[in-house]
């Protein structure tokens, strides 16, 4: 079937399937980047080197945050100008996001260059690891507009239904960073800061090619300068989507801080044991994410189209593989807990802490899950606020007050299953968000 009427395939689940699974892949490429870092970092023994560059995980989650400000706000908005059949607007959208994306990438990284110290003691760096956080930061500022551009074509290659493209750009950037890794981290002895050059490069690696294939493959997207100019209505659509979109990810940063900054009285080993689990989990997390985030093309299209029959079908089909699907991750990872720490350290007790903390993350998953579906179906409906108040609260105002809560009632313990209890309220306010805001568009009329 050709790319351009994958949306119409009479059977949505194969049509769900067929651009998911690519962007699964994708996702779980995508963190191979940091664990591949993460690996070839932990196997120098340093503990203040793995606790450093875990620090800087904060800054990755950031920039990934700005730069799909305009990639999943343009994909929302791409995906549902496509049903409509307005190619013109598809493609001006496209160009306007890789542009502003670039422009906005340079001005963050020179931002963030000049407050690099505050910056880095605000992720928690002391003076055991604020030398090697900041040998790894430096490098992956400069490289800013390189790692942000990187988001937007991934994202808009999937609107048009071209997932298999968008996996190719990812896979093959994250190989270049592998191969990189080890040679820059220990053959030429470039540690922490050889580590943030390999991720730098992998990433233009993709931008090199998601830049070939919407210039010769696509034919509803652009890179022009020329069709820069969109309409204010549009420009303020890609915001309002996008800005949620990437509140999701920041999030994730602000919960990395704040459950280092509450860890560190406890010792850099428990903070070097939660960077490992987080990278870990974050394994659960991408795969729930890229079967999420998988159908965002789709439910765009039927909103677009009006097509209310098989927007049922795709949220019934979606729904329910998602959450089989987080169910069988989160045995799988319970079960293996303590031999995936072991991947990363041979410290006993790094490796018993890591265990219990792995447990507790990824306990909710399927959850989560739940959680994941509906910003997605938000963001495809062009619902900010149901998008908005969910990307702030399972990392962010909820996670916060859990945290604050069970630190100060469970001590440790009550700081490594904060998150499992913001799982369970975010996923409460889930499904009252969907019942009030996106109901009624899924009834057949």
């Amino acid at each position: 079937m050709d790319e351009n009427n994958i949306f119409l395939d009479s059977k949505t689940s194969h049509v769900y399937l067929r651009l998911s699974l690519p962007l699964v892949l994708s996702m779980v490429v995508t963190l191979i980047y940091n664990l591949a870092d993460t690996f070839f970092v932990a196997r120098t023994g340093n503990t203040d080197l793995i606790a450093g560059v875990s620090l800087c995980a904060p800054v990755f989650t950031f920039l990934m945050a700005i730069g799909n400000i305009f990639g999943q706000g343009g994909s929302s908005l791409i995906s549902r100008l496509i049903g409509q059949n307005d190619i013109e607007s598809s493609k001006r959208t496209s160009s306007f996001c890789f542009y502003i994306t670039l422009i906005g990438g340079i001005f963050t990284g020179i931002v963030m260059l000049i407050f690099r110290e505050p910056i880095l003691h605000l992720l928690g760096s002391d003076d055991m690891t604020h030398g090697y956080a900041s040998d790894y930061y430096t490098p992956l500022i400069i490289g800013t507009p390189v790692v942000m551009l990187s988001f937007i074509h991934s994202n808009l290659l999937r609107s048009e239904g071209m997932a298999k493209e968008s996996m190719i750009g990812t896979v093959g950037g994250a190989l270049v960073n592998i191969i990189l890794d080890p040679l820059l981290i220990s053959t030429f002895g470039y540690g922490a800061a050889g580590a943030a050059v390999a991720t730098v490069i992998g990433y233009a690696f993709s931008d090199i090619y998601f830049l070939i294939a919407v210039m010769h493959r696509s034919r509803v997207l652009s890179a022009s300068p020329r069709m820069v100019a969109i309409k204010p209505v549009y420009a303020a659509e890609i915001i309002r989507i996008g800005i949620p979109a990437a509140l999701a990810n920041v999030m994730q940063s602000f919960t990395a801080i704040m459950t280092n900054q509450y860890l560190l009285p406890y010792g850099n080993d428990k903070i070097a044991a939660m960077g490992i689990v987080l990278k870990v989990s974050m394994i659960a997390l991408l795969v729930l994410t890229g079967f999420a985030f998988g159908a965002q093309p789709l439910f765009g299209f039927y909103f677009g189209s009006n097509d209310r029959k098989r927007l049922r079908e795709l949220f019934r089909f979606t729904l329910c593989f998602i959450l089989a699907v987080a169910c069988v991750i989160t045995i799988l990872i319970i079960i293996s807990a303590p031999m995936l720490m072991k991947v990363f350290v041979d410290d006993s007790n790094m490796i018993r802490d890591g265990a219990l903390m792995l447990r507790l993350q990824v306990l909710t998953m399927p959850l989560v899950g739940i959680v994941l579906l509906s910003m997605i179906i938000f963001q495809s409906a062009g619902k900010a606020l149901g998008s908005f108040v969910l990307s702030i609260s399972r990392q962010g105002v909820i996670f916060f007050l859990a945290l604050l809560i069970l630190s100060h009632t469970a001590g440790y313990i009550g700081i490594i299953t904060s998150q499992a209890a913001a799982d369970v309220l975010t996923a409460i306010a889930a499904i009252i968000l969907f019942q009030v805001q996106l109901r009624d568009g899924f009834r057949v009329q």
